[in-house]
């Protein structure tokens, strides 16, 4: 993802239509029908955005390595995300970019996560909460894998400690902050 920092994170086509004001290359689509997967991606390909599309939060359509298989072929995302291991193995076995989503609440929790993780090889992992930085040093340099950090980030103070933490971008619904780092 290069030089962007901010992901900005889309919960509806008018957030899309707001994040096409930025320079943004990369976003992530949320909470979408399965029947407009192909005309959202379709409107976001003739904007030159490479979209993730959160696998998880699809209506419509089980999040399974089935489901995986389906959208990779025929939606055709940049990436996909995924708290799921064996979507996340097979968008990667598809060539389709996978992050795998895990949330870290106390030790156990990150214990299993970076078992999963180590079975499911994504190409990154996005952290949540991401307003715990010395949480994302610990999964980076435990897992060798880069850091995307979501969760109750709403202050650029918050982005920018998770970015000197590891983290190599941030997912964010809020305007205030695609403003603050967009161009």
């Amino acid at each position: 993802m290069g030089e962007q920092k901010i992901l900005p994170a889309i919960h509806s086509m008018k957030d899309f239509d707001k994040m096409l004001k930025y320079s943004f290359e990369y976003g992530v689509f949320l909470d979408l029908h399965v029947g407009m997967l192909k005309s959202v991606f379709a409107y976001a390909n003739q904007h030159d955005k490479k979209m993730f599309l959160h696998m998880d939060l699809i209506q419509g359509l089980s999040n399974n390595e089935y489901a995986a298989e389906y959208i990779c072929q025929t939606v055709k995302p940049y990436g996909i995300i995924s708290t799921r291991k064996n979507v996340i193995k097979r968008a990667r076995e598809l060539n389709v970019k996978a992050i795998q989503r895990t949330f870290v609440i106390d030790s156990n929790a990150f214990k299993r996560s970076v078992e999963q993780i180590r079975h499911s090889d994504p190409d990154y992992i996005e952290l949540l909460p991401g307003v715990i930085p010395k949480m994302i040093g610990r999964m980076k340099e435990e897992t060798g894998k880069p850091i995307i950090a979501g969760g109750l980030i709403d202050h650029h103070d918050e982005v920018f400690s998770a970015l000197e933490a590891g983290a190599s971008a941030i997912t964010t619904s809020s305007k205030e902050l695609w403003s603050y780092f967009g161009k």
